[in-house]
């Protein structure tokens, strides 16, 4: 009889230690996936930060070029409304899109800057143009970062058995931030 005990006492001791320690797992991989989550938030909010400082040198440079050109509204019309479409996003998705339109409309504008070369020397124009040069390179390397900490995390979301406490968790995949396939095309270089 008293063996019989010993085995039950065992086994419930056991039970209770797997219980225990599944629950601690559980909590382990729930704070992983809060980390990793404020990681990729705090990186998109870089992102954002950067692109609304280039959102706010567009019109210094939109001006700048339009006393010069006065008659390429249709690029000026574009610019102002891929702003407005970046401001007025709602999810990280609805940002990328917009901010990848907003980056083609800025290259039209830079191709009217190659048919007036007095713009081109006009220290304003340079001025404007080196800072936003900057900050698109500025974008380039958040933009990394981000992918970066969404891959961590999609990883996370994805990998066995993390990914059954992510379900629970109601957890979802984070969009990358990529390049648009027309950025992806070679350019022509001509002499």
């Amino acid at each position: 009889m008293k063996k019989g005990w010993v085995i039950a006492l065992i086994t419930i001791g056991l039970i209770a230690a797997l219980g225990i320690g599944g629950c601690g797992y559980v909590v382990s991989v729930r704070n992983r996936f809060v980390t990793a989550e404020e990681v990729v938030k705090s990186q998109w909010a870089q992102v954002e930060n950067v692109l609304q400082r280039r959102s706010d040198l567009i019109p210094n440079l939109v001006n700048t070029v339009k006393g010069y050109a006065a008659h390429e509204k249709e690029i000026f019309t574009g610019i102002a409304e891929s702003r407005a479409k970046l401001g007025g996003a709602a999810t990280i998705g609805e940002k990328i899109k917009a901010a990848n339109e907003l980056s083609s409309a800025l290259s039209r504008l830079l191709v009217i800057v190659e048919r007036y070369p007095d713009l081109k020397a006009n220290q304003n124009f340079t001025q404007l143009q080196d800072e936003l040069a900057g900050t698109e390179n500025r974008i380039a390397v958040e933009r990394k970062r981000y992918n970066d900490s969404v891959q961590g995390y999609n990883t996370m979301l994805r990998r066995f058995p993390a990914n059954m406490v992510g379900s629970w968790l109601g957890a979802t995949a984070f969009p990358y931030y990529e390049v648009p396939e027309e950025k992806k095309e070679v350019p022509e270089v001509k002499f």
